[in-house]
């Protein structure tokens, strides 16, 4: 079994207004430099947040409900964890029920992560390592836990003994999930946002065990991202219109007509 990481969790009392709210798990950016949780925006379906280039930001995770959960994070399509590219079944982070973590960057020991910064594509960690394809989006495959059933021994060797009759190779593997459809208008290349693999710092999690409930995730999140002028262009965030004030006191003296 794959070890499974167990961050230092807190539950807060009070915190800003979700950015993403799934019925398991609420989902959020915030820029470290600032301080500030991420504005997001809806479009065709989809929601958006405007990143900074150069700032650093972390994903926020918080457990709605009142058992634990397995969050798998993918960033620009990679496991933020392992560096694999992503998929639900992978190592995550295990949330206790109604805790908030914040994940701060790439995994990169118990101890250690390489801080999420928002970056040019071409010098984002997934486009370095030869994985450009998915730079811009932020996901979560949320999983619940299989509570354990307490049952009569012989009922359980009933149901024991067709289960050992069959081969592990023939068992069913859990389907990919389906590609999701590119947008149409994107941003040049050189305009788009990336996540860099920044600067180290502490960050401790612990390893603990979790059961998956079923082998699909109970809910999927995600959230893409971009900076604000592409945004902007994109039609995502609509346009600031330039106005024009009168002022009341615009010169000095009277001139001729």
């Amino acid at each position: 079994m794959r070890p499974l990481l167990y961050a230092t969790l807190i539950v807060l009392a009070a915190i800003a207004a979700p950015v993403h709210a799934g019925h398991l798990l609420d989902l959020a950016v915030v820029d470290r430099d600032t301080g500030a949780t991420l504005q997001t925006y809806l479009d065709r379906g989809r929601l958006y947040v405007a990143g900074t280039p150069g700032h650093r930001y972390a994903v926020r995770l918080t457990n709605r409900t009142c058992g634990r959960v397995l969050a798998v994070l993918s960033v620009d399509g990679v496991n933020a964890v392992s560096g694999q590219t992503a998929s639900p079944e992978q190592t995550g982070y295990v949330l206790d029920p109604f805790a908030s973590t914040e994940v701060a960057g790439w995994r990169k020991s118990l101890d250690e992560v390489a801080q999420f910064t928002f970056t040019a594509l071409p010098d984002s960690y997934a486009a370095r390592t030869g994985r450009p394809d998915d730079v811009g989006v932020i996901g979560v495959a949320v999983f619940t836990e299989r509570v354990p059933v307490w049952r009569q021994r012989d009922e359980i060797a009933r149901e024991a003994a067709p289960a050992a009759a069959e081969s592990p190779a023939g068992r069913a593997q859990p389907a990919a999930p389906a590609a999701q459809a590119k947008s149409e208008a994107f941003a040049p290349e050189r305009e788009r946002l990336g996540t860099g693999h920044g600067e180290r710092e502490y960050a401790h999690v612990d390893t603990t065990t979790f059961e998956r409930a079923t082998r699909r995730p109970a809910e999927t999140l995600a959230l893409w991202y971009d900076s604000y002028a592409s945004l902007v262009a994109q039609g995502v965030i609509a346009r600031p219109l330039a106005r024009h004030a009168p002022r009341p006191f615009p010169g000095g003296f009277v001139p001729d007509p």
